[in-house]
């Protein structure tokens, strides 16, 4: 049987395996087995907009109370609010019931330690043994003081007063334009209320969910729109954030849509001039365009890579002891703030060297240029190693060969969902959209869906 988890917890398509309701009580139940303890015999669930929501947050519920831990409701709340909470609270753990970017129909559960931090690969394979064990059924039977359900009084007013914490003193945003798009997802009160209390003219946008609207041709995925909106209120920025709120990408005041990859870049070079750079250095994924790693050389900051997932960018930056790193998706994570990538803290901190350097977003974006990057993603029916077909492996050689150093390949299959991920980068956008297409159609040949 394949793993459960992913690269970001466990996720599926809602109502079907592993995201049913009888498997999240085992969920539950695992991590209030492996996690609960004497001490801080609490966990908090948090949860975006889905329709499926409710379903699988009762069954989490009830695995977990039935370990004699309780369960401490966040209610809608971005998945690093819940990060924020389970470190704040006294609680052993935090879990969030979304599937981030994907479609409503897919869902999820990620989890956090008490310090707020995601587990690392070797928690996850013990508490997924302990969600296989029938046993543990078995031991929650003799338990009599079953745990209780607590409501977390104010939960969006906790995050929000935590992430105002981030912004120097005095600051406020009432020289600020801002078009926020919440994706219909976790960020649909908390975002408005707080770009509105720290005094910008807001205008929001995809803050009505009906639990099926969540991430629907809006947020972080589809930002076109929002580029739309910036043009026609005129407005300084545009803040596009994902379902559950942990990326962001932004608009400039012309409309232009900057990646994760240009935000990290931007606010790396005024951490680096600020001295708050510890280290001077930058961690990001295998998946960030070339051109961050040379912006960051012209300015003498070193950049770390490491493969797919913010939690392993987090364990990289923990190691290197670095203080800023992030995915080209539009996690970045702002270790001397946040435990985790955090779409609005990540707002804040943009904004924060806008109104610092009194510099519109159009030019404090030319710090990077961006390399003709396209990605397509294949359906597939399974994953085998890639280096066992020899026919896409000669795909990809091939092309790599024809880029002789401008540019790069990379395959790779999806930790979340049924895709191989064929990324090419190259020197013209004609010449990598041609190379990714030919990669692409063999994966399709060999393995599609």
């Amino acid at each position: 049987m394949d793993r459960l988890f992913g690269t970001d917890g466990i996720r599926g398509v809602a109502n079907q395996y592993p995201m049913t309701p009888e498997m999240v009580v085992r969920i539950g139940r695992a991590v209030a087995a492996y996690l609960g303890n004497a001490n801080n015999s609490a966990i908090v669930i948090g949860k975006d907009t889905r329709i499926s929501g409710s379903m699988l947050e009762s069954g989490l519920i009830s695995g977990i109370c039935s370990m004699g831990v309780d369960a401490m409701l966040a209610g809608i709340m971005p998945t690093p609010g819940v990060a924020f909470l389970a470190a704040s609270l006294p609680a052993s753990a935090g879990l969030v019931v979304s599937a981030s970017h994907n479609p409503y129909y897919d869902n999820g559960v990620k989890i956090f330690g008490p310090d707020g931090y995601k587990l690392s690969d070797e928690i996850e394979q013990e508490i997924e043994s302990y969600i296989m064990d029938d046993a543990l059924a078995e031991k929650a039977g003799k338990i009599r003081e079953t745990g209780k359900v607590q409501i977390v009084t104010e939960a969006e007013k906790q995050y929000a007063l935590f992430l105002k914490r981030s912004l120097p003193a005095g600051m406020n945003l009432s020289r600020l334009k801002i078009a926020v798009d919440c994706s219909n997802g976790a960020t649909c009160k908390v975002a408005p209320q707080l770009f509105a209390e720290l005094g910008a003219d807001l205008e929001d946008f995809f803050t009505e969910p009906d639990g099926m609207n969540i991430n629907a041709d809006c947020g972080s995925q589809h930002p076109g729109v929002l580029a739309e909106k910036v043009i026609e209120i005129g407005a300084n920025i545009g803040l596009a954030f994902d379902g559950d709120g942990d990326r962001l990408i932004a608009v400039d005041e012309k409309g232009d849509v900057l990646s994760g990859d240009q935000i990290i870049a931007i606010c790396a070079k005024h951490m680096q001039q600020k001295g708050a750079l510890k280290n001077n250095v930058v961690v990001s994924t295998v998946m960030s365009n070339m051109g961050l790693g040379v912006a960051l050389g012209k300015t003498g900051i070193s950049h770390v890579t490491t493969k797919v997932g913010d939690r392993y960018v987090m364990e990289e930056m923990l190691a290197q002891g670095a203080v800023l790193g992030g995915e080209d998706s539009g996690h970045t994570v702002f270790l001397d703030h946040q435990t985790t990538g955090d779409g609005m803290l990540t707002a804040l901190k943009l904004i924060e060297v806008m109104l610092s350097e009194n510099k519109p977003l159009s030019e404090l974006r030319s710090v990077m240029t961006v390399f003709p990057q396209v990605l397509i993603n294949v359906e597939v029916i399974s994953k085998p190693q890639l280096e066992t077909l020899p026919e896409i492996m000669d795909a990809i050689h091939a092309v790599e060969e024809k880029l002789k150093g401008q540019g790069r390949v990379l395959v790779r299959y999806s930790g979340t969902q049924p895709q191989c991920r064929v990324m090419v980068e190259g020197p013209t956008e004609s010449e990598t959209r041609r190379y990714c297409q030919q990669i692409a159609d063999i994966v399709e040949e060999k393995i599609g869906a």
